[in-house]
């Protein structure tokens, strides 16, 4: 008997519980039997995952602006800088004081611990240097769980207070005088946070122009930026980057914007009028 036709019968007596029987001639015999039932499992269908995004809290970026000049020639526009964590851009720093330029500077505990000389600089010009809030360690005043830019925010009441409170306690500790203004990493907040801020008597410090991208920008587009303020502006850049090129561009711009005749003021000086009820 050839191998393929006992293959063939041996498959079928696998599918059929058929009995074979050889003989002592070689020849194969088989008795039928019932087929078998074969049982086959259907295959599990898992649920189908929703396609809708997870939703998480509703953020908003408060815009800010300060009571206009109303004079084409003589522009009103604030310079708020953040200094989050790190070092200090020297380049912007030599420019505000050698031209006497005021502005706002909202720092975090975490750059106030490694920046003494430029803190000493800071509280030697009182008359140019409005000190502000920015939190304790840089987290974004949200009180839901979230990821902005990267960066996890407070996620519940309590961690927004502390950032606040944190950050206030490390200005005074320092010999500056209680912040009025703050302004959350990132810039972005949802409502109950605001409400919350609004409540620990703070003023959110929005902004309409952001002038480096996070201290991202080319040189010559945060010049550009810059540059192009007018009137009622309230300009965001960063002082703590001195690697990055966007800094260069912000020094060259405040000169520019001084060369126009533009009036630099502190946010602690004049009307402002923010949204989102952030200032008010």
């Amino acid at each position: 008997m050839s191998p393929l036709r006992f293959a063939s019968l041996f498959t079928l007596g696998l599918l059929t519980s058929a009995s074979l029987v050889v003989g002592d001639d070689g020849t194969v015999s088989h008795t039928p039997a019932k087929p078998l039932q074969i049982a086959v499992a259907k295959p599990a269908i898992a649920p189908q995952a929703s396609s809708a995004p997870l939703k998480g809290p509703s953020l908003v970026e408060p815009q800010l602006h300060v009571a206009r000049s109303g004079d084409p020639k003589r522009p009103r526009i604030a310079l708020t800088f953040d200094a989050c964590m790190g070092k200090t851009d020297d380049r912007i720093l030599s420019v505000l004081v050698s031209e006497r330029i005021p502005a706002t500077m909202f720092v975090t505990a975490r750059w106030l611990k490694t920046n003494p000389q430029a803190l000493a600089i800071l509280k030697q010009h009182p008359d140019l240097f409005e000190i502000e809030n920015h939190g304790q360690n840089h987290v974004p005043a949200v009180d839901m769980p979230a990821s902005i830019y990267g960066i996890a925010a407070a996620g519940s009441s309590d961690a927004v207070d502390q950032e606040i409170a944190g950050g206030a306690d490390a200005i005074r500790a320092a010999g500056l005088t209680q912040p009025q203004w703050f302004r959350g990493a990132t810039a972005k907040y949802d409502i109950s946070a605001i409400r919350q801020i609004r409540g620990m008597g703070y003023r959110i410090a929005g902004y309409s122009l952001n002038g480096d991208g996070g201290s991202l920008l080319g040189a010559a587009m945060a010049e550009k930026k810059i540059a192009a303020a007018r009137d009622g502006d309230v300009v965001i850049a960063h002082i703590n980057q001195p690697t990055h090129a966007a800094g260069e561009g912000v020094a060259r711009a405040i000169l520019t914007l001084k060369t126009r005749g533009v009036e630099f003021v502190r946010l602690q000086d004049v009307d402002t009028s923010g949204d989102h009820q952030s200032t008010r």
